[in-house]
């Protein structure tokens, strides 16, 4: 099976079909990643709304990735059992969706709902997007082309930090004596637009024909290998050299007679799930699950914290202006003296240079996700993943000796560039290592460990942040670093066919 798709990769070259299937994969990852940082950004000029503090400010960056954990799993495993392209337009819509309602609520307890019903949707966006672009690719171009797709998350953190820019710090909005809808709100219900959009643009794809092929459903893949093959080479249909298709040896014989039902996709899940947890799977899960859950504790617990953390310098500097002091000792002021001290002095009013430094922030990754793209098939997954964690990690400890506002934001910038790199090279190894048939289920399982690593990322960061400064950082820098060599037992899958 495997020779057959590098030899039908030949056979169908690679054009505009690809191409296209890049934008709109690329933008399912745009709008995934604009809705889970979109909280970071809202979090100082809602706090006087939802009447927030630094607790229920972590559970509320945690609620999506609650949500996302929850919904990560049972839609990767129905997306292994239904097909890749009918759940992705179906959690598309149903996010943009939450994320309206989520901009109407007018209290604390009702706006979670909607995030973590948000979350839910999301969670099968990133294990279904991943799996589904990856069985497109030939061997050659598949790593790539998925780290191209995953620069399109830093074209994510790039819109989202641009729009709270321009958004929030404006007056735009409306109120009435019972409904406010303010700056805010508006900036959450702009983030919901590429869901929409990314619906119908899925509507113009194909289902994924390595899919169909272990399902038993031959002339379907060829159907779709025909119109590839027109769309890349200009040339007709009926010209497409290969005539028929046998399908996979090892599942097809399972799948053919299969109509797909209820009872069917239930037991479909949960065959998937138990073989994930049989040698010799067992052991890539086991390290996926790990690594998905220490990589994004750093990358969630700190990314999703900078826009507040820069919001704590600026207000230390507007009262104590040309001193010097540590993120500690800016968090302290802000917790004993200022805004946080007593539920009176709370202020929604952000100065606009606070989020142009969260969009430098993001904006710093794109040099590292250029340079992922044009190296990750010739020095492998495993060194970016590597080279990314230790110098995360190291960034993480310099966030405790950083003295003022223009250092922690050098920091902060490395330390995004740095982790963004890595997250390709994550994104492409845990996708690989999976077979076509538990592939969308086991990026699913790990996905749920980066939620649950983003949850405990930002829970964690919320309870010490005030209450005990430095712990945060150092554990942060550990974890990523632990993580990162674990990657080493996994195998080489640089420019290897997909199993």
């Amino acid at each position: 099976m495997c020779e057959f798709h590098s030899q039908m990769g030949l056979v169908l070259g690679y054009g505009k079909f690809h191409y296209f299937l890049l934008i709109v994969c690329g933008f399912v990852s745009t709008s995934e990643e604009m809705d889970v940082i979109s909280m970071s950004f809202i979090l100082p000029s809602a706090q006087c709304d939802l009447q927030l503090n630094t607790e229920t400010k972590g559970w509320m960056n945690s609620i999506i990735f609650i949500g996302m954990m929850a919904g990560a799993y049972i839609w990767g495993a129905v997306a292994d059992s239904l097909g890749r392209k009918k759940v992705l337009i179906v959690i598309s819509f149903m996010n943009g969706v939450c994320i309206i309602a989520s901009s109407l609520c007018q209290n604390y307890q009702l706006f979670m709902l909607f995030r973590f019903l948000n979350g839910a949707a999301l969670g099968g966006s990133g294990p279904v997007i991943w799996s589904y672009f990856a069985e497109f690719q030939p061997k050659k171009k598949r790593g790539s082309m998925l780290s191209f797709m995953a620069a399109f998350w830093t074209l994510g953190n790039l819109f989202v930090a641009g729009m709270a820019w321009i958004v929030i710090p404006s007056n735009i909005g409306f109120s009435t004596a019972n409904f406010l809808f303010n700056s805010w709100r508006v900036f959450l219900l702009l983030c919901s637009v590429p869901s929409f959009i990314v619906a119908v643009l899925l509507l113009f794809l194909p289902e994924s024909p390595k899919f169909l092929l272990v399902h038993g459903q031959a002339n379907k893949a060829l159907s779709i290998f025909r119109q590839i093959y027109a769309s890349n080479t200009g040339k007709t249909e009926d010209t497409y050299p290969v005539k028929e298709l046998l399908g996979d040896n090892h599942f097809c014989e399972d799948h053919k007679r299969k109509t797909i039902k209820c009872k069917e996709m239930g037991r479909d899940i949960l065959q998937n799930s138990k073989m994930l947890f049989m040698p010799p799977i067992l052991k890539y899960t086991f390290i996926s699950v790990t690594i998905n859950l220490t990589f994004h504790i750093g990358y969630y617990g700190l990314m999703m914290w900078f826009p507040e953390l820069f919001s704590r310098f600026d207000e230390f500097s507007r009262e104590h202006p040309n001193k010097d002091a540590s993120v500690c000792d800016v968090t302290s002021y802000v917790v004993t003296s200022g805004s946080h001290s007593h539920a009176d002095l709370c202020t929604d009013k952000i100065e606009s240079f606070v989020f142009m430094e969260s969009l430098i922030t993001v904006a710093a990754a794109i040099p590292s996700n250029i340079f992922a793209v044009l190296c990750i098939d010739r020095l492998g997954r495993k060194f970016f993943l590597v080279f990314s964690t230790f110098t995360s990690g190291a960034c993480a400890v310099g966030m405790f000796f950083v003295h003022n506002a223009t250092e922690n934001l050098i920091v902060s910038a490395v330390f995004s560039s740095a982790i963004s790199c890595g997250n390709a090279a994550l994104d492409c190894l845990i996708t690989e290592i999976f077979p076509t048939n538990l592939r969308a289920t086991g990026v699913a399982i790990s996905m749920v460990a980066a939620r649950l690593g983003g949850i405990i990322g930002n829970i964690v960061i919320a309870m010490l942040l005030d209450a005990y400064c430095p712990a945060p950082t150092f554990i942060v820098a550990g974890l990523l670093i632990g993580g990162g060599l674990l990657c080493l037992c996994l195998p080489n899958t640089t420019r290897e066919p997909l199993s």
